[in-house]
């Protein structure tokens, strides 16, 4: 009897092979190409694939390849040139808010809805928390509100009070320029439908930037001949490494667009990671999922039908309500609706309940 294929977690029941789907995603990522370009690409290689599988494809795996390739990042320097460029997201202005080091390599990037000063935090806290380390020197441009939010943020935690600020406008003349890459990434884009798709795909983009400018502790080169995009590739995405394929060790750091954390699910021996840049759903089953948003927060949710409609009612937060309790609070609202009785309206009535007692 045959045996099966021996394949990577990430592609089991998947149709195509992994080769196939990395090569889609590498690409889409790196070159000017849209989804329907590469489905006429595959196709002239009688594969056969959907532009919409396509989209999929990159926005399922591409927080996956980012992890893998974070294991190989290289320190950067402490001097930081950050700025905001305007993308267009759901047919209005959106602002990626980007930084590189002085040597022009990339430190982070986050998208955001505008460009007040609680985005400009949020980044700030992002970018020394993803990196591990704590700039010397940050270079703004003439935005009022990121040199506020810098300002305030002293008052949260100290270190931010020893980082010097400066504002002098040739010396982000480094980051206008790293700008181009996406604002050329985006000509080819026939629009980003929703905020989190757009957030992903930027993401993509800055990977393959970093890779383009090898912030990685892999092999470029071999016998005097640079490696093939998809020699670096298999190098990251291998789940083992070879050792004859890696430089010299480097401290693999945290990736600048994903916020790894452990959190061990029904199988304990299996722990599995969850990346909370934006937010995401881990399903239980029977209607059950585990919202994880970005800021670290985790949230039982219960989704069921009830005349027709769908509902989504919270059980409570983890790990003050651990996965035992959060299914006993599930079979309690599946027996409601069994009995004619929808858990949102009950919730709602016990509530006035209790307001009228106290």
């Amino acid at each position: 009897m045959p045996r099966a294929v021996s394949r990577d977690r990430i592609y089991y029941r998947r149709r195509y092979t992994p080769e196939v789907i990395e090569l889609c995603v590498r690409w889409y990522v790196t070159y000017r190409l849209s989804y329907r370009d590469l489905s006429a690409m595959m196709a002239e290689r009688d594969i056969v694939v959907s532009h919409t599988t396509i989209l999929r494809w990159v926005q399922h795996y591409v927080p996956e390849f980012e992890r893998r390739w974070a294991r190989f990042s290289r320190p950067i320097n402490s001097s930081w040139r950050v700025d905001e460029t305007s993308v267009p997201v759901q047919g209005r202005w959106n602002y990626l808010y980007r930084a590189v080091d002085r040597d022009g390599k990339s430190v982070h990037s986050l998208l955001s809805e505008d460009r007040a000063m609680g985005s400009a935090q949020e980044f700030f806290r992002q970018a020394v928390k993803v990196m591990g380390s704590w700039p010397e020197k940050i270079n703004l441009d003439g935005n009022v509100a990121s040199h506020r939010g810098h300002r305030l943020l002293g008052k949260e935690d100290s270190r931010w009070q020893s980082v010097t600020v400066r504002a002098r406008r040739y010396l982000n003349n480094i980051i206008e320029q790293d700008h181009r890459v996406i604002k050329r990434r985006c000509a080819s884009m026939l629009a980003l439908k929703s905020f989190r798709t757009a957030a992903i795909t930027f993401s993509g983009i800055e990977l393959a930037h970093r890779i383009h400018k090898r912030q990685f502790a892999v092999v470029y080169e071999r016998d005097g001949r640079a490696l093939s995009l998809k020699q670096l590739w298999d190098q990251a995405l291998s789940s083992t490494t070879p050792p004859d394929l890696m430089e010299k060790t480097l401290p693999p750091l945290t990736h600048q667009n994903s916020i790894a954390r452990t959190h061990p699910l029904v199988n304990r021996r299996h722990p599995r990671r969850i990346f909370v840049r934006y937010p995401r759903r881990v399903s239980f089953g029977g209607g059950l999922h585990l919202l994880v948003s970005p800021t670290g927060g985790r949230y039982w949710r219960y989704r069921y039908r009830f005349d027709g409609r769908e509902n989504l009612i919270s059980l409570g937060l983890y790990p003050e309500v651990p996965i035992e309790s959060a299914r006993a609070r599930q079979q309690v609202a599946r027996q409601l609706l069994a009995l004619g009785v929808n858990p949102a309206d009950r919730r709602k009535a016990l509530r006035l309940i209790s307001a009228e007692r106290v």
